[in-house]
């Protein structure tokens, strides 16, 4: 058969792009590679089955065997001792080549004393970097199980967009950022699967100790799996973009892709909003274009979010972005009626198309499979379009850095000076070493110096702004204020929750002193490169020893010296010589301290003066209480801050508390922010949980004879702390003459949303012994309380009160004089114990250390 001039040529033009093509793409050589499903014995998001960790990397490991595209980083073990992984999947020449990229990434992540001409070359001979994350919370299943798929993918195929995304992007995908939760919620499937309980939510918490919160630790750094991360993004390979993939509530949207919406957190670099939109439209084109219905961007998450992975990620130069499945139950299938389907959130009024929502799905039944496929696409389009796009991502990384740069150092605040006297210096200590973990360059004055008018210590700290996370910085360190405009309030001008909180400042949290200067101070100063730990000092030819009451880690030296038996006093008194609070310790060897001092830092110094007034300090025996019903974040946080202080306790479930005879185990019982129907177990129908939703191991409450014991308990001389939300449980138990200001008011007349607020502190009554006389407290619609006029007036003492105006530090308060002056902490007398309550966060989430005093005061008497 004789071919026409034009098919001809037709095969002229297709065999030429094969050739360029076949030059310009390198060519793999493969090795067979095992799928998914032939691993597994089932299909990736199949209805009813799930893959545990253990499996999960297993596969990773095989895979890796198997292929020279693949390098598997095991960082080390989780909080309960399971394998964190990081998968870096690249082409086999860029895996010879990794530490001369890494060099490359790192230059142009912060290209200060670089050359713009070296950046160029940088820019070609570089690779994109990008991340990507699933599994942070482990019910959320569909992305986990993604993961096999997707490395399967870019190991076995070997099309052009494949080669393409090999070479030109170095992608380190995290499979599960909570190895523990995994296999908990995996463990608890299988148990319930086939039985009337399948598909309901696990009893417990999905982390040892934060649940849910693992997504607000990117900026304090408490968890073992948090530090993992924070390696490898803030400081090894700082990622040009990266997706956190998450799943959401059934009865919405199936999909949320990239970007948010208004408002957004100041001091990111423009260009992290502007690629933002540029990679979602892609993501949103590309799942349109392959049929997927009911995608959303640019409406129910806004900018302004809390300081999770991908919140905070934006302010370190990372295009950081969020994509969000509408979940089923686990592995098994809902279906939703075409009603059910609502909008109702920011930017997403009704459900029906508009321009960010183009296509509604109708209902229908809805399976893991199908957020693992559109997971899927969203995660390949992401690289696909870094590749596509290699030069301009790497010239963008450049831009937003050296943007940061020369804002820091025009703008209205040079540097930031953290003082060398503090009052706990060691939390600001603590505090550096955090900073440090989150690649932010901080110099130590080698002596005295001066900036602003005033003479700063040898040993403070400075953080220049004219750094490439200078956005961080403003965030982290400074006084923010939520904005209060159109994105922020209804029409009728009811304001609209913040996502998360109104500020997160860390410095107010931790009760640290950070100065702000308008120039860059003159002296000499010394990179700090590695975390600082020294350790506390032992005087010698000492026979008495005192702490320093104000120091947290003081806290932690008593639990450790008691722990070994040793007695210890504190001072009730103040002279020249010591504080409300000090702690004393008598004829104790010098070596018996010296591993305790080194642990803690904390010094043993000589006592010169006699108190007149102490008191031995005895550790009580804590009970902390804990239900199910999903857990409890704030009582996850209250034990990983115990820990961290070695204070002892033992969990409380509701079956102990109602058996009684409380007194003969405990000192202290504390229950932790809560509200009232979880604590009693006397659940609304219409709430998430039910008890008869679950088996009946699995129901806790105190109900009225719980409540009873507690009665019983404090009468007998036991002390009862409340935190939070839990105060209002303790009002009605024990009839308490207090009422909370903040309750049932208009949010038009008062409203406080997560932020710092101004305090006076009782600092010589023994439950706030250590603090300053004047603080910041953390307040999240927190209780606030007044003492009503009762017969027993004098059971009731306020140990710290809100000041009579100007309250706010950072974030957003309307209607100060609903709380000027108010309480927010009491103690009352209740027979012959005590119920101390604590409005607002004292020891949220681990972070705000510059209150943790007033939770250990109750504990060591």
């Amino acid at each position: 058969m004789k071919l026409s001039n034009k098919y001809l040529s037709g095969l002229c033009i297709v065999f030429s792009l094969f050739v360029f093509l076949s030059f310009t793409l390198p060519v793999y050589t493969q090795n067979t590679i095992t799928s998914p499903e032939d691993f597994f014995g089932f299909r990736m998001g199949e209805d009813r089955v799930l893959a545990r960790w253990d499996k999960i990397v297993e596969y990773f490991n095989l895979l890796e065997e198997e292929s020279d595209r693949i390098q598997v980083v095991n960082m080390g073990p989780s909080s309960e001792g399971h394998p964190f992984l990081i998968v870096l999947i690249t082409s086999p020449d860029n895996l010879a080549r990794l530490e001369h990229l890494q060099e490359i990434n790192k230059k142009i992540s912060n290209p200060e004393g670089i050359s713009r001409e070296m950046i160029t070359q940088y820019i070609k001979e570089g690779k994109a970097v990008i991340f990507q994350s699933m599994g942070l919370h482990a019910s959320e299943v569909g992305g986990t199980q993604m993961t096999p798929e997707l490395a399967y993918d870019l190991l076995a195929k070997n099309d052009n967009e494949t080669k393409l995304i090999l070479d030109n992007v170095l992608f380190f995908m995290i499979p599960c950022m909570n190895p523990d939760g995994e296999v908990m919620i995996v463990d608890w499937y299988r148990e319930t699967v086939g039985t009337q309980y399948e598909g309901v939510s696990m009893p417990w918490l999905y982390h040892k100790y934060c649940g849910h919160d693992n997504n607000r630790d990117g900026d304090f750094l408490n968890l073992q799996e948090s530090k993992y991360i924070a390696q490898a993004m803030y400081v090894d390979w700082p990622p040009q973009a990266y997706i956190d993939h998450h799943q959401m509530g059934s009865y919405g949207a199936r999909f949320y892709v990239p970007p948010y919406c208004d408002p957004i957190r100041p001091w990111a670099d423009p260009l992290v909003w502007r690629e933002m939109n540029w990679y979602g439209s892609h993501i949103a084109y590309k799942l349109q274009a392959k049929g997927f219905q009911g995608v959303l961007n640019s409406a129910q998450f806004s900018g302004w979010g809390h300081f999770g992975w991908h919140w905070i990620t934006p302010f370190h130069n990372i295009t950081g972005m969020l994509t969000e499945s509408a979940s089923t139950k686990l592995a098994t299938p809902v279906y939703i009626q075409p009603e059910q389907l609502k909008g109702g959130s920011r930017m997403f009024p009704a459900y029906e198309a508009q321009a960010s929502f183009p296509d509604p799905w109708l209902g229908g039944w809805w399976h893991l499979r199908d957020i693992v496929e559109q997971m899927k696409v969203s995660a390949w389009s992401l690289l696909e379009m870094a590749a596509l796009n290699k030069e301009t991502i790497l010239e963008a990384a450049y831009l937003k850095a050296r943007n940061q740069i020369d804002k820091g150092a025009s703008g209205d605040v040079k540097a930031l000076i953290i003082l060398a006297e503090q009052h706990d210096h060691l939390t600001a200590l603590k505090m550096i070493n955090i900073l440090l973990r989150s690649g932010i360059r901080i110099t130590k004055a080698a002596g005295d110096f001066q900036a602003g008018g005033r003479l700063y210590a040898e040993g403070s700290y400075m953080i220049s702004l004219d750094q490439p996370k200078m956005g961080l910085i403003r965030n982290l360190l400074m006084e923010t204020h939520y904005p209060d405009n159109a994105w922020t309030r209804k029409e009728d001008g009811v304001p609209l929750r913040p996502y998360d909180l109104a500020t997160h400042t860390m410095n107010e949290f931790m009760g640290v002193t950070v100065e702000p200067v308008a120039e860059i101070p003159e002296g000499s100063f010394f990179i700090v490169k590695e975390q600082e730990n020294p350790a506390g000092i032992v005087a010698e030819d000492t026979k008495v020893f005192i702490l320093d009451g104000r120091q947290n880690h003081s806290y932690k030296a008593v639990n450790l010296l008691i722990d070994k038996g040793v007695k210890v006093k504190r001072i009730d008194e103040s002279t020249n010589s010591f504080r409300h609070g000090d702690f004393v310790i008598e004829d104790v060897p010098p070596e018996k301290l010296l591993p305790i001092a080194k642990e803690t830092g904390v010094d043993f110094m000589p006592l010169n003066e006699d108190p007149q007034i102490s008191h031995s300090v005895r550790r009580c025996r804590v009970g902390l209480f804990q239900r199910y019903y999903g857990g409890n974040m704030d009582e996850g946080w209250t034990r990983n801050c115990l820990e961290n202080y070695s204070f002892p306790y033992e969990t409380l479930m509701s079956e102990e508390i109602t058996k009684g005879s409380l007194n003969k185990k405990w000192d202290v019982i504390v229950i932790p922010d809560d509200s009232p129907a979880m604590i009693s177990g006397v659940i609304e129908r219409n709430t998430r949980y039910k008890p008869e939703d679950y088996p009946e191991k699995y129901r806790s409450g105190l109900g009225k004879e719980g409540g009873e014991q507690l009665k019983s308990f404090v009468a007998g001389g036991g002390t009862l702390v409340v935190l939070g939300r839990a105060w209002e449980y303790a009002s009605k138990t024990f009839d308490l003459s207090i009422r909370n200001l903040s309750e049932n008011i208009d949010r038009k007349a008062f409203y406080c949303p997560g932020s710092t607020l101004k305090v006076k502190f009782n600092n010589t009554n023994p439950l706030a012994y250590g603090m300053p006389a004047e603080g910041l407290v953390l307040f999240r619609s927190s209780p606030v309380f007044e003492i009503v006029p009762n017969r027993f007036n004098e059971h009731y003492e306020t140990i710290v009160r809100y000041k009579d105006q100007n309250l706010l530090k950072s974030g957003w308060l309307d209607g100060e004089k609903m709380i000027a002056g108010k309480d927010g902490m009491i103690k009352v007398k209740y027979g012959s114990g005590t119920i101390v309550i604590i409005g607002f966060r004292t020891q949220h989430r681990n972070q705000t250390d510059g209150t943790f005093k007033l939770l250990f005061n109750t504990i060591l008497e």
